[in-house]
């Protein structure tokens, strides 16, 4: 017993002195399919549901319906009240501006409103995007 305890004590000293490589969870992640990427995506979804839909003509939440997002400009929708740092931010909504985004909200764009925290690990926005990417396409 006392080996063992040994052994998972030196384990745990070592990864967390960085001599451990944490390659081997990254890679994984690159190899996900897009189908595990997609089921993934919906379950972190989850998180965002409360206060946005997706479906076309979806009505708004407390944040706007995301249908038709990717290449149109932040706070675009005619129908939802934006706050005026979205709207006059420039931003177009792409993979790479929406990861930057999805980081922390409040930080990638000082003044909006959305009370969100952000999605922390990078695997998750990666899956979350690629969901949103099927699921508002403008011709679904």
């Amino acid at each position: 017993m006392k080996r063992i305890l040994t052994a998972v004590f030196s384990f745990a000293a070592l990864a967390a002195a960085g001599s451990i490589p944490a390659a081997a969870p990254a890679l994984a992640q690159e190899e996900m399919s897009e189908a595990d990427l997609l089921k993934r995506g919906k379950r972190v979804f989850v998180l965002c549901r409360s206060c946005h839909t997706l479906e076309s003509e979806g009505r708004h939440k407390v944040g706007p319906n995301l249908h038709g997002m990717f290449g149109s400009n932040a706070g675009s929708k005619d129908d939802f009240r934006y706050s005026d740092v979205v709207k006059g931010s420039g931003i177009v909504w792409s993979a790479e501006t929406l990861e930057e985004w999805l980081v922390k909200p409040k930080d990638f764009l000082p003044g909006n409103k959305m009370a969100f925290a952000g999605v922390r690990k990078e695997s998750d926005r990666k899956a979350l995007i690629t969901y949103l990417k099927k699921e508002t396409l403008q011709d679904r």
